[in-house]
């Protein structure tokens, strides 16, 4: 009796070390694909944010623009 107790209490035990194990590799991979679209986004704004600064040079002044 001892014997299977001891065996399902090892079953449950591989178990938790396995969906811990699972639950680690996933972490590591959300923050990988975070890091991946963190820097995509930061280079589209960066982009953007160049298009505006040099449409915003290219824009008359409100004198220029009334003349």
């Amino acid at each position: 009796m001892a014997d299977k107790t001891h065996k399902m209490l090892q079953m449950v035990l591989d178990g938790q070390a396995s969906i811990r194990k699972d639950i680690k590799n996933l972490d590591i991979k959300l923050n990988n694909k975070i890091d991946e679209v963190e820097e995509r986004l930061t280079k589209r704004i960066d982009k953007i944010g160049l298009a505006v600064a040099r449409l915003e040079d290219d824009t008359p002044t409100i004198t220029e623009f009334e003349k």
